[in-house]
């Protein structure tokens, strides 16, 4: 494991999708604990799983933009073609 922080540009970003997340989730709480109606705790809930699972895959696609690129980078062009093409393929998930 890494001593060193390992931070990217869009991390922040990320961190302010994640507290937006955690927002919605403390309003589910409150609303299934008020007794709330189901579609509107069901409307929240999807904003939370929306939340995270975009900043998942802002996650991973910044790893592999980085982190991938710099274990592949000295190699020649025409052997990073599946990696390149690992790469678009991944923003389809």
């Amino acid at each position: 494991m890494n001593d060193h922080p390992h931070i990217h540009e869009t991390h922040p970003e990320i961190v302010k999708r994640l507290k937006r997340a955690d927002g919605h989730l403390r309003s589910v709480i409150e609303m299934l604990e008020a007794g709330r109606n189901c579609l509107d705790i069901a409307q929240q809930l999807h904003a939370v799983e929306k939340a995270i699972t975009q900043a998942k895959k802002t996650l991973i696609q910044d790893h592999l933009d980085h982190c991938l690129d710099e274990v592949v980078a000295p190699l020649p062009r025409d052997q990073r073609r599946s990696i390149d093409d690992f790469k678009d393929i991944i923003k389809y998930l």
